[in-house]
């Protein structure tokens, strides 16, 4: 099983590529939320910003107006997902 068979595998990884180029966009800002999490799962999650959750949110909050609160709550739960069925096939 490839991240890519996980659900939100492909955020995940963009949000890695972003992190290690230093670009600050949601996947990346994602996965420096998850990023202890993910660490513990064998993933290695450069070091991240401070507070990437508010930073997220503001993020969308620029992009998707008024829409944000649900795209922020939708991104979290996917990544949630991501991070259970990588447990699960640990």
């Amino acid at each position: 099983m490839t991240w890519d068979d996980l659900p939100g595998g492909a955020l995940v990884r963009e949000g890695l590529d972003d992190l290690q180029n230093g670009r600050e966009t949601a996947p990346a800002l994602l996965v420096a939320i998850g990023a202890p999490r993910l660490r513990r799962l064998g993933i290695p999650v450069p070091e991240t910003a401070q507070d990437p959750e508010h930073r997220l949110y503001a993020l969308l909050a620029r992009t998707e107006g008024d829409a944000a609160h649900s795209r922020f709550n939708a991104l979290i739960r996917l990544l949630v997902s991501f991070e259970r069925t990588a447990e699960s096939a640990a």
